[in-house]
């Protein structure tokens, strides 16, 4: 997570000004899977035919996952423009959608109740509910945590090269919270990354900061070998790793910088081969920073050395636009791109973050042959905490915990909900037109069924028509709204 100078820019510069948040009380959310009679479906457009569900959630916060009156494929049409799916285009596979259940997510969900601790895992990530199919983790503290830890820490001017001291004993509570939601979704995928190694490795003795000593990454990458063998002692498959969250970012705590260079170095002398040592088949995923370096991991995927031992990019966009993942997907077609990271802010309004997030992050990322889109925390407190010392003091989760019973769920929670509860993993994304700032994506589940998610970037209502298979489907969109169409 960029650090808090980089928040302001972010806001500024990154964003336009679009503004990010605002959250609901738990209490109201029995109605967030109520039919409602808002009509967003159904437009004119007669009851025979194949039916069309449709989910919407407005950006006023008037609806919020609501599923609204079922539409038909007929023969009539409205006169909005046409929206047309064809499944015979077909792009990649997903891995899944999600978030990063940081440390202090899991604090602060453990500061719930047993029965509404159940209630709100089933609800993230069981089918009945939102379906979260894939999760980020961080390899020892994040700035998300309420203090910094690696899994081998020594005294000052000491150092562990045989790794001696390793231990997951200070992540506990997220190693059980993990076998709790594996339970509920026993094929949910995981990625892990570090923020930052054991400060004995770095040239700086800092959590904040400083690069890896050339000496220590043999060294740090049995340490990568040590933790995916530990997790998977616990019953915790790691599907992949990136060498580092946010390389180019060191102002974080905690952080480290790593170069270009420094990460194909590491990846092709060390970690690669010790992976293949250890007969690791978790994924190698390079650079998992902004869209504004693609220069980065495609020096990564360029190194000949380096490629074979690569999956693929990783990609979060507080700089840069979207479009970057295409740009080294169509270079590097056989490899793959991720979206691993988004946050939204303690300071925003929830329809602009639900029109930005999901334009950019879900379809954007999508569009541009991403596997996965995640956005950044699972949970905070009503302080936007806890957070490590120099951590993000505004970065605002799917949803806030409010007391040992209550939760509210906030638009990141909506912005993901809209694409992980209707597409599973390996949903394949099929060709979708876009017209009138209407924004599209569009998929083929395993089971048959076609998904379509639109973002109207309008303020005001439109009409359109859903064209699949020579049938027509009108429906009407609200104003700066979310719908996904079922069908």
């Amino acid at each position: 997570m960029n650090s808090q100078y980089s928040y302001s820019f972010f806001r500024s510069a990154a964003l336009s000004g679009v503004a990010l948040l605002s959250f609901f009380n738990c209490s109201s959310t029995s109605s967030d899977l109520a039919n409602n009679n808002d009509n967003s479906g159904n437009n004119g457009g007669g009851t025979s035919g194949d039916p069309v569900q449709v989910w919407l959630t407005k950006g006023d916060q008037s609806v919020k996952l609501q599923q609204q009156s079922t539409t038909y494929f007929s023969g009539n049409q409205n006169s909005g423009t046409t929206i047309a799916v064809d499944a015979s285009q077909v792009f990649q596979a997903v891995d899944g959608f999600g978030y990063t259940l940081t440390g202090g997510s899991v604090q602060v969900i453990n500061q719930l109740n047993a029965a509404k601790k159940q209630e709100l895992l089933n609800d993230l990530f069981s089918s009945s509910g939102i379906g979260v199919s894939y999760l980020r983790i961080s390899i020892g503290a994040s700035d998300l945590n309420s203090e910094v830890f690696s899994y081998d820490d020594m005294p000052a001017g000491q150092t562990d090269p045989t790794l001696a001291q390793f231990s997951l004993t200070k992540d506990q509570a997220l190693i059980q919270m993990l076998k709790d939601i594996l339970i509920i979704n026993p094929n949910i995928k995981i990625l892990a990354t570090p923020w930052s190694p054991p400060v004995w490795m770095k040239d700086n003795g800092s959590s904040i900061g400083g690069s890896l000593k050339p000496e220590f990454y043999g060294v740090y990458a049995q340490y990568f070998v040590k933790y995916i063998q530990a997790m998977q002692a616990q019953g915790i498959r790691i599907d992949a790793i990136t060498p580092q969250n946010e390389p180019l970012h060191p102002g974080n705590n905690p952080s480290m910088y790593m170069t270009a260079g420094n990460q194909a170095t590491f990846i092709k002398n060390n970690l690669g081969p010790a992976f293949q040592a250890a007969n690791i088949t978790t994924k190698i995923i390079a650079y998992d920073h902004n869209c504004d370096n693609p220069a980065y991991p495609l020096a990564i995927l360029n190194d000949t050395a380096a490629n074979p031992y690569v999956d693929g990019s990783a990609f979060h966009l507080y700089a840069g636009d979207i479009s970057a993942l295409g740009t080294v997907h169509n270079l590097f077609p056989n490899k793959n791109v991720y979206f691993t990271e988004q946050w939204t802010s303690s300071t925003g309004n929830f329809g602009g973050d639900l029109d930005w997030h999901t334009k950019n992050i879900i379809i954007g990322s999508m569009r541009n042959w991403s596997k996965t889109a995640l956005e950044w925390n699972v949970a905070n407190d009503a302080s936007f905490g806890p957070h490590t010392p120099g951590g993000c003091t505004q970065c605002k989760g799917a949803v806030t915990i409010t007391g040992s019973a209550a939760y509210d769920k906030n638009v990141a929670y909506y912005i993901i909900a809209h694409a992980s509860k209707f597409v599973p993993v390996n949903s394949q994304r099929i060709e979708s037109t876009q017209a009138d700032n209407l924004s599209t994506v569009a998929f083929k589940t395993p089971a048959g069924k076609t998904v379509l998610i639109v973002q109207n970037g309008n303020s005001t209502d439109k009409a359109f028509n859903i064209k699949y298979n020579q049938k027509t489907a009108p429906v009407t969109i609200s104003g700066g709204s979310t719908a996904t169409y079922i069908f």
